[in-house]
């Protein structure tokens, strides 16, 4: 078991956790929950042996194999699969010794290790490796890849394959649904409810927690509580401990009188659609939620939309692409005030594209796109994080789209987004993944828009902000469309889903709870066509076509794979240099008196920097998304 015995830990000059005293038994499943900051990521370094306890010890059986995600993806010729297989160290210590047998003609050493090999089904482990990578959203084709040909976020879902093919006694993971799309988040949580170790488990979706995870040690305050049960079970247990007291009490009967209204306003405006029934469910869940997030730092509310034209944006016949090769065809699609609309579909099928092209970022190249004449939309997307002004504070970046606002203003607005006292006039360099998705939210709200286009907005947001963004939707006056893995946030912001797949939109017939269901049918059909092409593939002529095919479609790809390294090894140095830049802005001598000139030089630079990452990061995106769909 591990135990964690009046632990006490510091990072740099920070204290994290003290006296903290709890134990995990062998085969449980622990999710680690708390706001961001507050040492969750630290105590797994601790279990790692990377970190050590200030007071206190720490204890873990001896000998157990310990699987975790690495950060870094070396840029390697290796093939995706065998980097995965690699993952199961005595599998592949034993492949060498194998190979080093065979060489030297050794029978009897040969027999003992073929014997091994049996012992740990290492004749299954291709196959094994194969379907973790079809898990996480490779193609058979994309598996034998090579690992430098893969953007990051695919490098960390490889890293996460890596892990998930040791054979482990304890897993560590860390955040694994952030680079993941929705169809390999429900697969992850399918895989890791069959896992036969322990595993701990840092993660703000709730509902991949709840699935997953069987107790949650939750820090907050420098201390840690070990609570059994999932999470809900955890929300209802901290709410009854907050509830003891008075002032706490009151303030979240406020909250959920506040929520059941808007549950009634709701239930009086559609009861009989399954989408709308399953919003409601979530909703009323709500109700048992707020109590356990009463004391959340985050508070804030979309102001009324200056204007709210219907429609909205009107898209009749729309075909969109990169270049020649069409994403898209014949969308029709109309956007109304009050729509709450979610993109479902399998990764690569368009939904980013889809999100794009109503935040005008991208040009129908056949069909009408019509917006309305007061169109005020706002687009979130992971890549406007960098560009923020390292330089300058959440302050500043209100004040510059708000110059005519009074500070005081200014400054309660960006107080509902955690950014209070001095944090507000900080330099945004130094901040955190998620306190920079705050800043670009806050900045989306503030300029009152009637059409809010999210793709992905949870990814590095605390379970707090989650949940206050959840609250603030329900009663935002335009229209969302949402991308996200978080289904939490689908359930209570949704009620309108749209299947992205095969180039074209249409309505999602079913819930959200339907959708897993549909997944695996779609998979179900996916195997059953490749095993009637393998069928019909053996005869010599069948299988000399199709390596004519494939050779023939290497080399059509050949240019376009060359393209993509290219614009990978690009932005490697242009993120490289920016984050070197961020850590030079970072320095406080920097804005004295004497460094005027300095300052400008490097703000001039990152300037001309930010701008090669997005000609660079537009450009890969055309490419993979032509990739993906076959060239």
């Amino acid at each position: 078991m591990l135990k964690f015995d009046h632990l006490a830990l510091r990072r740099g000059g920070s204290l994290l956790l003290e006296d903290a005293s709890f134990i995990i038994h062998p085969g449980h499943k622990v999710g680690i929950t708390g706001a961001n900051g507050c040492g969750k990521s630290s105590l797994l370094a601790l279990v790692r042996g990377e970190l050590h306890a200030d007071a206190g010890d720490f204890t873990l059986p001896v000998g157990w194999e310990i699987a975790y995600v690495a950060q870094e993806t070396p840029a390697v010729d290796t093939p995706g699969l065998d980097y995965v297989l690699a993952g199961d160290a005595e599998l592949a210590q034993l492949r060498a010794l194998l190979a080093r047998a065979e060489r030297s003609g050794d029978g009897s050493a040969l027999a003992r290790l073929h014997a091994r090999l049996e012992t740990l089904d290492g004749y299954s482990a291709e196959s094994r490796a194969a379907r973790l990578m079809s898990g996480l959203g490779f193609t058979s084709a994309e598996s034998h890849n090579p690992v430098a040909s893969f953007s990051g976020g695919w490098r960390m879902r490889l890293n996460l394959g890596r892990a998930l093919m040791c054979r482990s006694d304890l897993l560590l993971l860390d955040e694994p649904t952030n680079h993941l799309d929705l169809d390999a988040v429900i697969w992850l949580e399918t895989w890791l409810a069959a896992y036969p170790g322990t595993l701990l488990l840092i993660s703000h979706d709730r509902e991949f927690l709840d699935a997953v995870a069987e107790e949650i040690v939750h820090i907050e305050q420098y201390h840690a509580t070990l609570y059994r049960g999932g999470y809900s079970a955890f929300e209802r247990q901290r709410a009854e401990r907050l509830a003891q007291q008075q002032a706490v009490y009151d303030r979240q009967q406020r909250t959920i009188t506040h929520l059941h209204g808007f549950v009634e306003r709701f239930r009086a405006k559609a009861t009989k659609a399954r989408q709308a029934q399953s919003r409601l469910k979530a909703l009323e869940r709500m109700e048992l939620i707020a109590p356990a997030h009463v004391d959340s730092p985050f508070q804030f509310g979309f102001r009324p939309s200056e204007r709210l034209p219907n429609p909205l944006l009107r898209l009749e016949g729309v075909s969109v692409g990169y270049g020649e090769r069409q994403v898209l065809q014949g969308v029709e699609l109309s956007l109304v005030p009050g729509d709450r609309i979610g993109l479902l579909g399998p990764n690569g099928a368009g939904k980013s594209t889809l999100i794009r092209l109503l935040a005008g970022e991208l040009t129908p190249s056949g069909g009408r796109l019509e917006p309305a004449q007061y169109l005020n939309s706002a687009y979130f997307a992971q890549h406007q994080l960098e560009q923020l002004r390292l330089d300058e504070s959440p302050l500043w970046h209100l004040q510059h789209q708000a110059p005519t606002a009074q500070e005081q203003v200014l400054r309660d607005f960006l107080g509902g987004f955690g950014f209070g006292g001095e944090r507000v006039g900080d330099p945004v360099g130094p901040f955190s993944g998620g306190e920079k998705a705050r800043l670009v939210l806050a900045l989306l709200v503030y300029r009152r828009p009637n059409l809010l286009l999210l793709d992905e907005p949870t990814n590095h947001l605390d379970l707090e902000m989650r949940l206050a963004l959840s609250q603030a939707l329900q009663e935002y006056d335009g229209a969302v469309v949402l991308v996200s893995h978080d289904r939490h946030l689908l359930r209570v912001s949704v009620d309108r889903l749209l299947l992205v797949h095969g180039g074209g939109v249409q309505e999602f017939e079913g819930s959200l709870d339907d959708y897993p269901g549909w997944l695996a049918r779609r998979r179900a059909a996916v195997e059953d066509n490749d095993c009637s092409d393998a069928a019909g593939a053996h005869s010599a002529v069948a299988r000399k076509d199709r390596r004519r095919q494939d050779a023939e479609q290497r080399r059509r790809l050949q240019p376009l794979r060359e393209r993509l390294r290219r614009l990978e090894s690009d932005l490697e140095r242009l993120h490289a240099r920016q984050q070197a830049l961020r850590a030079e802005l970072g320095r406080s001598e920097l804005y004295g008196e004497g460094a005027k000139a300095e300052l400008l030089r490097l703000l001039d630079e990152q300037r001309t920097l930010d701008q090669e990452v997005a000609r660079a990061e537009d450009a890969w995106l055309e490419v993979s998304e032509v990739l993906e769909q076959g060239g």
